[in-house]
């Protein structure tokens, strides 16, 4: 019959075929028509005679004439091309009702099946030598075909080379087979208009942070982070922390350092555990319930710590460790325990025995609109401030709500809630009550916070965010207290996706009556920030 070459460029024309069906090119789209007669006509074709194969609910059936079909006529365009693969090849099957579904969508794999079982069928043809089946206009047929795909052909090939060649650098030169580095880069030009009593100068500011993820079992996560910056907070009448912007969590003097150290991990299929070694916090694992706002300490939504989840989150941090367990698809119990003075063996301090914060949350979320969180925290502050992370560094509120006493034991309870009205608005907000007791002598202080948020998702454009909050940063409050004026808290930012790895927020922050006093000037703080993540 036929040499082996002829076999050769008859397979290799199939195969030609097959990549140009399966890659969808330009080329193939002109001629949709003939692309779309192969894939059905060869997208039921039976494996090779003695290959197992295992029944499947839909199996099909060897047929010896196409008249077999119920729902194939003689007057269908594809009819000649079925019969000839039917009557000729024996490689088409059909469905055990009698039916052959051209019209059917494939799958990749169902075509690689069907187009090996036609492969194989004629290379068993041809190797047999005994029929006469393949003829020789076949074969001038399948020369013309490559010839006229050979440009395609040749873009494929180029195409495979020069993926194969990048594929090859990018593993001899990737940083490492199981940590991948995301960075984020914030520039920040603000200035505090009014209010502030270290100067009203504009600044321009900066944090960058490097932040290497580690996986060693591909579920679980190993953060490290490096973090620098320049950033100097403004203060406020009275040492008040109110008006604290998340960029200003960063090193000082441009000084480098590993400021996040911590590892999530799952036990079974519902826990979800967590360790922080180096300032670890709350709202790094547990849910905050402000889906938009919450910045959690980086740069890409609201300007200020305060807007972006309650101050219940922000009560003790440091090293330690906790979990989510989902108690059903809606609802999350969240347990945790931090200990600020972990590293320090001296009286006082310790793991144990020195500042800490023991933390619990019930968070239900009924579908994926809403949710609605109970917390409570227990803590002791042997120095430093309530809502401190455990660092010392006071993040929101008025000074005489954060340290009431030298030494205080509190009990903190706060709820928190969202609802998204629609994928473009939605409304968040929280109320907490923190009670703190006097361990170095007698009395007690009532601590009160609560704010209400509008976020506006997709603003404009999508990716881009906007933000209002009104609220009343930690405060305190009781009979007697140090000053009964209300301080409130009100923000508003827009940020403006420029591209998918640069945003510019601008925004406006007013503190009225700061350090809870009315004769203390209002703060008004502008604040523009740009973005960079990769």
């Amino acid at each position: 019959m036929f040499n082996r070459p002829f076999q050769n460029l008859f397979m290799e024309s199939m195969i030609v075929g097959a990549t140009l069906l399966a890659s969808t090119s330009a080329y193939a789209q002109e001629r949709n028509l003939a692309t779309e007669t192969q894939t059905n006509i060869l997208s039921l074709a039976q494996p090779a005679a003695g290959i197992a194969t295992v029944p499947q609910p839909n199996s099909m059936s060897q047929v010896t004439s196409v008249s077999q079909f119920s729902d194939v006529q003689p007057t269908d365009w594809a009819f000649l091309a079925l019969q000839s693969l039917v009557e000729r090849y024996g490689c088409i099957a059909g469905y055990p009702n009698s039916t052959y579904r051209g019209n059917r969508a494939i799958t990749r794999y169902e075509f690689a099946a069907g187009l090996n079982a036609c492969l194989s069928r004629i290379n068993e043809l041809i190797a047999t030598a005994t029929s006469d089946l393949v003829t020789k206009q076949d074969l001038t047929t399948v020369q013309r075909l490559q010839e006229e795909f050979t440009v395609e052909l040749a873009t494929l090939r180029g195409r495979v080379d020069s993926l194969e060649s990048r594929t090859a650098e990018l593993e001899a030169n990737q940083f490492s087979t199981t940590t991948k580095l995301s960075a984020e880069a914030i520039f920040v030009i603000t200035n505090a208009f009014q209010g502030s009593v270290n100067g009203d100068n504009t600044v321009f500011q900066d944090r960058v942070r490097l932040v290497f993820k580690t996986s060693f079992t591909g579920k679980d996560t190993l953060n490290t982070r490096l973090s620098t910056g320049n950033t100097t907070t403004l203060q406020l009448p009275g040492g008040s922390a109110e008006g604290l912007q998340t960029f200003n969590l960063a090193p000082s003097n441009n000084n480098l350092s590993v400021d996040w150290l911590s590892y999530y991990f799952p036990v079974g299929s519902k826990i979800d555990a967590y360790i922080g070694a180096i300032n670890g916090v709350y709202f790094d694992f547990v849910p905050t319930l402000s889906p938009y706002l919450d910045s959690a300490t980086g740069g890409d939504r609201a300007l200020t710590e305060f807007a972006s989840s309650s101050p219940i989150y922000r009560i003790g941090g440091g090293a330690g460790g906790g979990f989510n367990y989902r108690l059903s698809d809606q609802l999350v119990l969240s347990l945790a325990y931090l200990a600020g003075d972990h590293a320090s063996p001296q009286p006082d301090s310790g793991f144990f025995n020195g500042q800490y914060s023991a933390f619990g949350q019930i968070a239900w979320n009924p579908n994926n609109n809403s949710g609605i969180g109970l917390t409570y925290v227990n803590a002791y502050q042997n120095r430093g401030a309530i809502f401190d992370l455990g660092s010392g560094f006071t993040l929101v509120g008025t000074q005489q709500a954060n340290t009431p006493f030298e030494r205080t034991i509190t009990n903190s309870y706060g709820v928190e809630a969202f609802y998204k009205f629609s994928s473009r608005f939605a409304v968040n907000g929280f109320f907490g009550y923190t009670n703190a007791k006097n361990l170095a002598g007698s009395g007690s202080a009532d601590i009160w916070y609560y704010a209400l948020g509008l976020a506006f998702p997709d603003l404009g454009k999508q990716g881009n965010l906007g933000g209002v909050l009104v609220g009343a940063e930690p405060y305190r409050g009781g009979n007697p207290a140090p000053a009964n004026d209300l301080s409130l808290h009100i923000e508003g930012f827009y940020k403006y996706q420029l591209t998918d790895n640069i945003a510019i927020t601008p925004g406006v922050i007013w503190i009225t009556a700061p350090a809870q006093n009315n004769d203390n000037q209002d703060a008004v703080i502008g604040t523009v920030r740009t973005t960079f993540t990769f």
